[in-house]
């Protein structure tokens, strides 16, 4: 019984490549922008889960932006309130995919503020971030959002 080794050095037959690729590009946008929205989301989500004691701002997320993050020209308190409230608006609108364009703008700046005056060594995984809502910001939240039938209803 013979088998055929495939190695690394072994050329793909070309028909095999463009049925791969014929199969990645029938992936719907649709799926691939909800799936990016549910995912950055859920980042932003869980950062102000940290930030917040039930209803209220936590003390120790004043003291994070008091002693740790210390933001230039802004208020430690009122930059733990406003970073409290875009991280549980934004992602909710995200995953509805409401006012999908401008959640992930303002998310992008966020991520902009956190890359330039906060954590800077951590570029990779604010490249990351920054990819899935610029993403979002150029095609939009796909047909499986509140936008698109917004949009498909108006227009």
């Amino acid at each position: 019984m013979s088998q055929t080794l495939i190695t690394a050095s072994t050329p793909m037959p070309a028909a095999l490549v463009k049925r791969a690729i014929s199969l990645m590009e029938a992936i719907p946008y649709s799926f691939v922008a909800l799936i990016t929205r549910i995912a950055i989301a859920g980042v932003f989500w869980q950062s102000g889960q940290t930030k917040v004691d039930g209803f209220h701002l936590s003390a120790s997320a004043v003291e994070l932006f008091r002693y740790e993050y210390r933001l230039p020209l802004i208020d430690p308190v009122v930059a733990a309130y406003l970073a409290a409230l875009a991280e549980h608006l934004f992602p909710v609108l995200l995953v509805i995919g409401l006012a999908t364009r401008f959640s992930a703008l303002a998310l992008l700046g966020m991520t902009l503020v956190i890359e330039i005056f906060v954590y800077p060594d951590a570029w990779p995984t604010h490249g990351t971030w920054a990819a899935c809502f610029l993403l979002l910001m150029t095609r939009g939240a796909g047909a499986l959002s509140l936008d698109y039938l917004i949009a498909k209803r108006c227009g």
